[in-house]
């Protein structure tokens, strides 16, 4: 039993430092919700840019609606983009329309996700390309 000390106190340090980098790390919590279970079958990203002098506006335009489940501002030709749960394409038609008169918007329907949302990398190992 004594010579499993060692390894034991190895693998609690190991794991009271990384607890100590998630205590700065981890933002929050969350739940992740099949959109799909509550009707709304339909997943579209929007690339969104605002007419010239519209960009707050549509900024909180676009924090008001509902089915717009995240955006960022973004470098390029566009300023926002968006992900946006919805039920139909005409549902998705009516989203446009509440845009279009302060912004043109260029649409995408998801197909597919083969990579769902997950955790950016947790230590320099994983990032640059060494696997």
């Amino acid at each position: 039993m004594t010579s499993a000390m060692p390894s034991i106190s190895w693998r609690v340090g190991i794991w009271a430092s990384m607890i100590a980098a998630m205590r700065v790390a981890v933002a929050g919590r969350t739940v992740r919700v099949n959109a799909r279970a509550l009707g709304l079958s339909l997943t579209a990203w929007l690339r969104i840019r605002p007419i010239p002098g519209q960009l707050q506006r549509v900024a909180e335009l676009l924090k008001g609606l509902p089915e717009i489940t995240e955006c960022d501002r973004i470098t390029g030709d566009d300023c926002f983009i968006a992900r946006a749960h919805l039920a139909s394409v005409e549902h998705l038609e009516r989203l446009i329309d509440e845009i279009i008169p302060y912004a043109m918007t260029n649409t995408a329907i998801v197909q597919s996700s083969p990579v769902e949302h997950r955790l950016p990398p947790w230590s320099g190992s994983e990032v640059g390309g060494t696997r």
